[in-house]
């Protein structure tokens, strides 16, 4: 059957946590897995230029014994004008799972829509579904129990801040979201998850004030305060999230085992400080492993035959 992975408020807690297994077996015996996808081929159709969601699909792809074809957007027959539902239909012809990397949510909703193979969320304007489950996965790995933490993202509303909200939804976390005024999640993003969090025992607070966010945190968490396409409103930005920086301040405040995170990548001394990155309390670098062993688990459940 197909299945997608376009947010995660599409998966249930149990499978989130299926997955979270999953990448811990492959993560311990990475050899067992070599040839779980061998003969199957996955896309990845980008329209923005990517480190980590690129380079982690295409070699957990390699290591699962599968291949991947590179698609850039502005290379393909879109340009031309042939539409998303024409592509999605002439791809799946061809391909075993599709992973897009866009600006608009919606076009990924329509490539899911009109595709008969799995279609992967690489990130879009709302949401980056497979970094928050890296994210979580990460802080397990680190011997946080989610149902205890106070996880405190620090920075921008955006589609990281989505993703993380959703997943603290499902998991049960207590997450302080601090950003400054006009720069909150989306509302109505915001109100989904509010009303799953009460059904799991989780909590999302909203916060202008960081040092509330950071006050006891175990975990600190920042984005990059200008995304890809916000450029042109650098400065201006930049001169809203003054107060935001992540620094040796603002971590005072946190549990002495606080951990940080950061998605990659960071603009050293403006979010956050090279002192805070580079300091034994950073996660970030197992962080950015790990959405290696996670989108294993995901391209196993989506295209292989784990079961979750």
């Amino acid at each position: 059957m197909k299945k997608d992975l376009i947010n995660l408020k599409d998966l249930s807690t149990k499978e989130i946590n299926g997955l979270f297994d999953l990448a811990f077996k492959i993560k311990k015996n990475r050899k067992k897995y070599n040839h779980d996808l061998s003969g199957k081929t996955l896309g990845l159709l980008f329209s923005k230029p990517s480190t980590r969601t690129r380079v982690s699909f295409d070699v957990a792809m390699n290591q699962l014994g599968g291949d991947t074809i590179f698609l850039r957007s502005e290379e393909v027959q879109l340009k031309r004008g042939e539409t998303l539902a024409d592509t999605a239909k002439v791809l799946s012809r061809y391909l075993d799972g599709l992973v897009i990397r866009t600006f608009s949510h919606g076009e990924v909703e329509i490539l899911a829509g009109e595709s008969s193979i799995p279609v992967i969320n690489g990130l879009t304007d709302k949401y980056h579904p497979c970094q928050a489950l890296a994210d979580y996965f990460t802080l397990i790995e680190h011997g946080k129990d989610l149902k205890k933490i106070k996880f405190a993202y620090i920075g921008d509303g955006n589609n990281v801040c989505h993703s993380l909200m959703q997943g603290s939804a499902k998991l049960g976390v207590e997450m302080w979201v601090a950003v400054p005024g006009g720069f909150e999640p989306d509302k109505d993003i915001l109100c989904e998850v509010s009303c799953e969090a009460d059904k799991n025992g989780a909590k999302i607070l909203l916060t202008d004030l960081p040092q509330e966010a950071a006050k006891n945190a175990d975990c600190i968490y920042t984005d990059v305060w200008v995304s890809m396409g916000q450029e042109g409103s650098e400065n201006k930005k930049i001169e809203k999230f003054k107060g935001f920086q992540i620094n040796r301040n603002l971590v005072s405040l946190a549990k002495k085992d606080c951990v940080i995170m950061h998605c990659l990548p960071a603009h050293r001394e403006v979010e956050i400080t090279s002192e805070v990155l580079d300091s034994p309390n950073s996660i970030v670098w197992d962080q950015a492993e790990n959405r290696l062993h996670l989108q294993k688990a995901v391209l196993l459940t989506l295209m292989g035959d784990k079961k979750i």
